[in-house]
């Protein structure tokens, strides 16, 4: 999101995309052979090159192995299970103690041993660890890799190798842990778990870290070149994800991501701030609201937000959103993802039912955006449930309430503001037809085209913004310019 403080890269917003017509690609069905651990064994064998030892077998004897810390042991299996098997990074963190036995029985199917029991600072440890791993992963993997010979040896590295070869490096460059105990205990593991060849090659490859770090050469790329390459230089320093995606033909702001998002998830993106996932049709209702650095806008239904957001990066530090929403809550987490996305010095948040609010505050603004509660025609398509639970007198209903916060939002505007009003619905009563009652109740606004704020392809023939989830392949929706006469008074 712009406003952001990362890169080029980075001052997008990710589409959704799931109103696409084409069918997705099928997804890799899972693993159905037999399991060894939580493991496939299909995988398990890919760990062990042709002619190497393979797995060790395990203690017969049920002996505790000392001499390698418990919490290297379960990052790595943990890390393991995270790239191979779909674990999540957190879990461990969320079940606390009765999760940590169940990963030291993942330590003795995975790697052939036991280790002592985790203690709470093995837990926070493995926490750290195996979050900060999955987090730096493409950070730390273009270290390894430029420190192996050659970049094949990396490509067909031992997935079990590889983990504590990340444990490693993460432990040295983020954590700044002791380099010997580091170097001498990733070591250890990868002897025991695999082969003592393999705890060579960790040996080596941490000291050879290391005495580029003390230089202070780590070999990072250089921040040069057209867009693209500095972007592809900035992924790597920051360790975010590149996923395919394809540009939205309708907003400069916004990338469509068709697959990938739990990349986008699992790489930090969103709870970092970088980037905000909502629908272009989102997108095209600010874009009909124009935020201009300076403007005061008040969002009148803004939770969860995403609305409120992308205006707020569009001020660019100059001007104020008021975010007002009868949801507590929701409003909460709006006020939480403003400072996420380091546009809270722009956003105000309050509690509030608006049809109260707008009787009790003498004050208005240049834009306000009433987005109102609707039917949710427009968005079926990720709301499947939408259309079993509608009946008919709901309809009713919420024209009613459209009314009342459309009487409600235009008490806020300034003489020559603009009141837009939009909903996620297709449906003529709930869009076209409230503004038509709304004008014949307030003659002091009229409609001014979107004509020039969204593409042509969205604008009727009234003036009005439309996009249709068919014919643009994102979710439908609706919005309309409502000008306020700059000589009324009230």
């Amino acid at each position: 999101m712009e406003g952001a403080s990362v890169s080029p890269l980075c001052s997008h917003f990710l589409s959704s995309a799931l109103s696409k017509t084409p069918c997705p690609q099928k997804a890799h069905p899972p693993f159905s052979g037999p399991f060894h651990g939580s493991i496939p064994i299909a995988r398990i064998s890919t760990y062990f090159p042709v002619g190497s030892p393979g797995p060790r077998k395990k203690n017969t004897d049920n002996t505790v192995n000392t001499e390698i810390s418990p919490h290297r042991a379960v990052s790595a299996v943990r890390l393991l299970r995270i790239d191979q098997g779909g674990a999540f990074a957190d879990l461990l963190n969320e079940k606390g103690r009765n999760s940590a036995k169940n990963e030291m029985g993942y330590v003795e199917r995975t790697l052939g041993f036991r280790t002592r029991d985790l203690d709470d600072r093995d837990i926070r440890l493995v926490t750290e660890i195996v979050g900060g791993t999955v987090r730096w992963r493409r950070y730390l993997d273009h270290l390894i890799m430029s420190l192996c010979k050659e970049e094949g040896m990396f490509r067909s590295m031992e997935p079990l190798l590889l983990q504590v070869l990340r444990i490693g490096f993460y432990e040295i460059i983020k954590l700044e842990m002791p380099p010997y105990a580091v170097v001498d205990e990733n070591v250890k593991l990868a002897k025991r778990a695999l082969r003592p060849g393999a705890g060579n090659l960790v040996n080596g490859i941490l000291r050879k870290l290391l005495s580029l770090k003390d230089t202070d050469s780590l070999p990072l790329p250089k921040v040069v070149g057209d867009d693209r390459s500095q972007a592809r230089a900035l992924a790597i320093i920051h360790s975010h994800p590149v996923v395919p995606f394809e540009l939205s033909t309708y907003l400069k702001d916004f990338v469509r991501l068709q697959t990938g998002m739990q990349t986008v998830i699992q790489s930090g993106l969103l709870k970092e701030g970088i980037c905000s996932v909502q629908d272009e049709s989102a997108g095209l209702v600010v874009s009909v609201v124009d935020p201009q650095p300076g403007d005061t806008i008040i969002d009148c239904c803004a939770a969860p937000g995403g609305k409120t957001l992308f205006m707020a990066s569009r001020l660019r530090g100059q001007g104020m959103i008021l975010a007002i929403d009868i949801n507590k809550g929701r409003l909460r987490i709006l006020k939480e993802t403003s400072r996420l996305h380091n546009v809270h010095d722009v956003v105000t948040t309050t509690n509030a039912d608006l049809r109260l609010y707008a009787e009790m505050h003498n004050i208005q603004f240049d834009k306000v955006l009433l987005d109102v509660p609707c039917s949710g025609l427009g968005v079926l398509s990720k709301r499947a449930d939408l259309r079993w639970n509608r009946r008919f007198e709901d309809f009713e209903q919420l024209k009613n309430l459209q009314d009342e916060l459309l009487n409600a939002a235009s008490m806020l505007v300034k003489p020559g503001g603009v009141l837009v009003y939009s909903t996620c619905s297709i449906d003529h009563h709930e869009n076209e037809g409230r503004v038509a009652a709304f004008l014949l109740r307030h003659p002091e606004f009229a409609v001014n085209s979107v004509d020039g704020y969204v593409p042509p392809e969205f604008v009727s023939e009234e003036g009005y913004y439309f996009s249709n989830p068919v014919k643009h392949c994102i979710d439908g929706s609706f919005a309309t310019r409502l000008v306020k006469s700059s000589s009324y008074t009230s």
